[in-house]
């Protein structure tokens, strides 16, 4: 029967059917600034062909549909033998297979790799987070497994693949493989230093046996994981197979699943090593934290790119709400003070994508100046960028009233899941603590910070005193931990500033500087100067269909 009561007006289309690469104007900018002119045209290809993709009626539903039917643990067969496989929605599969094919594990070895591949990032989070967790850790563990070459020599190429394969057996006889990791313990947490696991030396080289537990083991159905043990040298960094060389099953019993607030569609589970878990050595004894760092860094720049995807999502959502509904005479989009809001947003959005492309870039120049300033640029902006998320979100969410607070709008899956990158790979204080190590034990990642954000300097007169102010702030570092948050925060507002003065238009630059450094703002989004040219930025983050 059809009701007759009342025919559906002022209702805003669904935002799919677009180029998520393409109508994102501040990342098609970034790459194409940062990629060197021989790559541009084969990326700016792929990237638009992803990004077409994951703007499509079928991606997103694939996103709905891996976030509606979460994954499950199978401990055992039904003959009762131990199996512990993780059981996922079809779904996942080929959002998963699909991240996979477009290179988003591949950056280590191809020109430009770190950009193409950050901003492929950034564009397939949108239609689904979840799955960017074993994206991400297969992808930031090449680093640790270059420590030990021999061990390199089969993983590397298994995790660069373009070829997804969801079997469990031996490396040796897979096209492409997906890697996993296991640091923290449920006493420890972030200090991995009181990890109590251990790692018994076998006679064979490089090889041992592990006996204890990880707390938090991310993507569990991985062929392989990184995780540290206590061996006799001290903490360790070790390869632990799934599937073993003979085809039987490595001990790795998987507790459960750990029931999250968000990031519903991927596993993290709590698994245990029973003394008959055969691991293989990676880099020396003792040596474990040196060894992880470099995937513990690239994981970190992941949680910036991840929490700029969900911005720019939230976002691309409220001003295309805005931009169709009506109210009080006219369209949202055109009220003053909603444009105030949506600006606003949109000014953040943009400058966690310019920084977290910048780093990207950083990683392929790979200069002395550009590793150093990773150094102390990437915790700076984990923490900041990854604070930002949850407000942005939430505020996204508002503009659409009512109908965000629904689940079928997508905001609430993207509001449950912005808080999970400042917690994952060690939360806010353990960035801002990281910030202050490279002050005080590495000169030259200062130095290159500095060097960066003076690029901009005299461009604009409130990020010359926001730049000034921080130097006093750099001069005095007596009782420095109690305000490492803060001096972090403005390490970050300083540099995104400085990168969007070079880069950005001059009305987005302007809005920034004039909300973030300059004082000229509240504390809560839309309290941007009215005199700011505020249509122009929010027409730049209109998501065309």
């Amino acid at each position: 029967m059809t009701a007759a009561s009342h025919t559906v007006t002022n209702q805003a289309p669904p935002l799919v059917g677009y180029d998520v690469f393409t109508s994102d104007r501040a990342l098609a900018e970034a790459v194409s600034r940062h990629l060197p002119a021989e790559l541009l045209d084969e990326a700016l290809g792929e990237l638009r062909a992803l990004g077409r993709a994951t703007g499509s009626e079928q991606v997103r539903e694939w996103g709905e549909l891996a976030n509606a039917f979460p994954p499950r643990l199978r401990t055992h067969d039904r003959y009762g033998h131990r199996i512990d496989e993780v059981e996922f929605h079809p779904s996942w599969h080929r959002l998963l297979g699909k991240a996979v094919a477009a290179g988003l594990t591949d950056a280590w070895g191809r020109p430009g790799g770190h950009v193409r591949r950050a901003a492929g990032f950034l564009v397939a989070t949108q239609a689904e987070a979840g799955h960017g967790c074993p994206v991400s850790m297969t992808h930031a563990a090449v680093p640790a497994l270059r420590a030990e070459p021999e061990l390199a020599a089969v993983w590397e190429p298994l995790a660069a693949s373009r070829v997804y394969e969801r079997e469990l057996r031996p490396a040796v006889g897979k096209a492409g493989a997906l890697l996993g990791m296991g640091l923290t313990e449920k006493q420890g947490g972030s200090d991995v230093r009181a990890n109590t696991t251990s790692a018994r030396p076998l006679a064979a080289d490089g090889a041992y046996l592990l006996t204890g537990h990880k707390w938090f083991c991310s993507a569990p159905m991985s062929d392989a994981f990184l995780v540290l043990a206590q061996a006799p040298g001290g903490l360790t960094c070790f390869l632990v197979p799934r599937v073993l060389d003979d085809g039987t099953r490595n001990a790795f019993a998987i507790q459960r699943l750990k029931d999250k607030l968000g990031n519903r569609s991927n596993a993290s589970a709590e698994v245990e090593f029973d003394g008959t878990t055969w691991a293989r050595r990676v880099g020396e004894e003792g040596r474990g934290l040196r060894t992880v760092m470099g995937m513990v860094a690239a994981t970190r720049l992941d949680c910036v790119l991840g929490s700029a995807a969900l911005m720019r999502q939230a976002v691309a959502q409220a001003v295309h709400h805005a931009s169709y509904r009506a109210a009080f005479g006219g369209l949202l989009a055109d009220k003053p003070l909603m444009r105030n809001v949506l600006a606003d947003l949109a000014v953040e959005s943009e400058a966690a994508t310019v920084l977290g492309m910048r780093l990207a870039a950083a990683y392929d120049s790979g200069t002395e100046r550009d590793l150093a300033l990773l150094r102390i640029a990437v915790p700076a902006a984990k923490y900041w960028v990854t604070k930002r998320c949850v407000p942005v979100v939430a505020e996204a969410l508002e503009c659409l009233g009512g109908n965000g607070y629904v689940e079928e709008s997508g905001l609430p899956r993207l509001l449950r899941e912005s808080p999970l990158n400042s917690v994952w790979e060690g939360a806010g204080n353990i960035q801002a603590l990281d910030v202050l190590r490279a002050l005080r034990t590495e000169p030259a990642a200062l130095d290159a910070y500095l060097r960066e954000v003076g690029e901009a300097r005299g461009a604009d007169p409130r990020l010359d005193r926001a730049i000034r102010g921080l130097l006093t702030e750099l001069a005095d570092l007596d009782g420095v931990e109690a305000r490492a948050r803060r001096l972090a925060e403005r390490m970050a507002l300083v540099l995104q500033g400085a990168l969007l003065v070079r880069w950005a238009p001059p009305e987005v630059a302007d809005a920034f500087c004039a909300g973030r450094l300059g004082g000229e703002a509240g504390s809560a989004f839309g309290t941007l100067p009215h005199t700011l040219d505020l249509r122009a930025v929010v027409e730049r983050a209109r998501a065309v269909g």
